[in-house]
């Protein structure tokens, strides 16, 4: 339930809970709903059923085994704060994130309202660092929501980005990713949105990282923007390899 990942912007993932369900338009085309399927025809224990929400007890403890420090992606298969997901497992998984201090952890959500309830019972320790996906402007109250949480740092997940997002409040956010939409039947991603939100982030001295143009192509298609790469982070993170 865990492994080397080829996303981006981290170097690890740890999955004890796997699963989701659509909230959004972001959604329509999940990759992990794809990968889980596709486990499950492989006879992968942990997606016996598929995408249904599963959680995974003995793969809490995983991160405390690691002794190489690394940046963790949480739940990359799943929303930790789906709204099945009990808040003791919750706190259990805070807690291991808490404990492995030695690396740095990666929190990704669409619940954010959850996340906000949540949030004054979570150890927010430098190391975990929380995000909120937001895919179009009937989203941006996510990023509100992030910014009210106790978290230390702060991220944004601007993928798949589906249209437009001008003026974007950036007061206490530390990072901001940036991806268009892969795989079969990706929506395509306006150059002009992408290119708009760097600039956001180049004005208020916000981290920016762009993690690819997407498409059915995506290797093809690349992860320049104006002719180089935008693989900024906030301060103080190890170099991923």
């Amino acid at each position: 339930m865990a492994g080397n990942s080829a996303i981006e912007w981290t170097e690890a993932t740890w999955n004890p809970l796997t699963g989701c369900t659509k909230i959004s338009p972001g959604c329509k085309h999940c990759y992990a709903e794809r990968m889980a399927l596709r486990l499950k025809a492989m006879g992968q224990a942990n997606y016996a059923k598929g995408f249904d929400l599963a959680l995974h007890e003995s793969s809490l403890g995983l991160p405390l085994k690691w002794k190489k420090p690394q940046t963790i992606f949480v739940n990359s298969m799943s929303d930790l704060f789906h709204k099945d997901v009990p808040v003791e497992f919750i706190l259990k998984t805070f807690d291991v994130m808490r404990r492995a201090d030695w690396h740095i952890f990666q929190v990704l959500t669409k619940r954010s309202d959850r996340l906000l309830e949540f949030s004054p019972m979570l150890p927010w320790a430098p190391h975990i660092w929380m995000g909120v996906s937001v895919e179009s402007l009937k989203y941006i109250p996510r990023i509100d929501h992030l910014r009210q949480t106790g978290a230390k740092v702060k991220f944004l997940s601007l993928e798949p980005l589906l249209g437009p997002l001008p003026g974007i409040n950036l007061e206490g956010i530390d990072w901001v990713i940036v991806g268009g939409e892969s795989g079969p039947g990706a929506r395509p991603m306006d150059p002009t949105w992408a290119l708009a939100i760097r600039d956001q982030c180049l004005d208020a001295s916000v981290p920016f990282f762009f993690k690819q143009w997407g498409g059915t192509r995506k290797k093809k298609a690349g992860r320049q923007l104006e002719g180089r790469t935008w693989d900024q982070m906030p301060a103080a993170t190890p170099v991923l390899a």
